[in-house]
């Protein structure tokens, strides 16, 4: 499931209705603002993206030569916002609803988007910038996350 793996963050951030309530789009964008180039320049303000950032397989075990059965993930999500304090909150927020509903879910297999859930996770942000054509406020939080490949993927 690791190529799929941006999935439950979208879901997760969906979860929080709050969140979801205090984006002009209504929804967490997924990989791009899915718009022209001069209608996303001016994407109502404040959004998030969740994208999927790339995976490594980690080293190959003695039971499989080609791959091992585990990845590390990249998930990113850009933040921005009209000000310096709207955008630290919506981090904030972000970075909750995340950890509880990973917290809340996991090993939870009455829901099949379980197995989605990173089985470890480290978070590093990039530093604050500002976007003056835009003009905005913006972050970029980075998930490093160790999952498990569908047996699909490795067929």
């Amino acid at each position: 499931m690791s190529l799929i793996t941006d999935a439950i963050f979208v879901k997760a951030l969906r979860s929080n209705a709050a969140l979801i309530a205090a984006l002009p789009a209504g929804d967490v964008y997924n990989t791009a603002i899915a718009l022209p180039d001069e209608d996303a320049d001016n994407a109502p303000l404040p959004y998030v993206i969740v994208s999927f950032d790339g995976l490594n397989n980690q080293d190959a075990t003695k039971d499989d030569d080609f791959e091992a059965d585990s990845d590390q993930v990249q998930i990113g999500i850009e933040i921005a916002a009209e000000t310096r304090p709207k955008l630290g909150e919506l981090a904030r927020t972000v970075r909750k609803t995340l950890r509880e509903y990973f917290r809340e879910h996991q090993g939870d297999d009455s829901d099949e988007d379980y197995q989605l859930i990173p089985e470890d996770m480290t978070l590093t942000a990039q530093p604050v910038q500002y976007d003056s054509l835009k003009p905005c406020y913006w972050q970029r939080l980075t998930y490093q996350c160790d999952t498990k490949p569908d047996d699909n993927e490795q067929d």
